[in-house]
């Protein structure tokens, strides 16, 4: 009896070790694959002028800061979209790295973009760094620099 009762203790405590052991490379690789997607998304929202689909993606304290230097909050980044002189047409991303930490990561990589602004064409390939962190069981973006490499 008291080695049935050994067993048992034994089996519930390799269940329970089981249970609490985490794989953090496989728990970051998920984490790494769901902001690749949710940048590619972003991506996509803008070149749809979808303010709904970023709204869902940015924080309550969204700060933005454009390559030359203009910098604005979630507002006026929202109302951004709704400008009719802005009609992106292309908007890819490459050379991705992701940084995970515990409840925050930071996403770089480079970026081309080209459209329309008020008529005139523009075509931008620079740089973007954006910073999101784990709130409420999603992540949100609370933070996006851009640069540009050349015009």
């Amino acid at each position: 009896m008291q080695g049935a009762m050994i067993k048992s203790i034994f089996c519930c405590l390799l269940v329970t070790a089981c249970a609490f052991a985490q794989n953090p490379q496989s728990a970051s690789y998920k984490g790494t694959t769901s902001l690749i997607a949710l940048e590619r998304m972003w991506n996509e929202a803008q070149v749809s002028r979808d303010a709904t689909a970023i709204a869902g993606m940015i924080g309550d304290k969204f700060i933005n800061t454009e390559y030359d230097g203009e910098v604005s909050n979630r507002g006026r980044f929202l109302a951004d979209f709704a400008d009719p002189k802005f009609k992106p047409s292309l908007m890819n991303i490459q050379n991705i790295e992701v940084a995970m930490y515990p409840s925050t990561a930071i996403v770089t990589g480079n970026y081309h973009t080209k459209g329309l602004y008020g008529g005139k064409p523009y075509e931008h390939f620079g740089r973007f760094t954006d910073t999101w962190v784990f709130q409420d069981g999603k992540w949100l973006c609370v933070a996006s620099h851009s640069s540009l490499m050349k015009k």
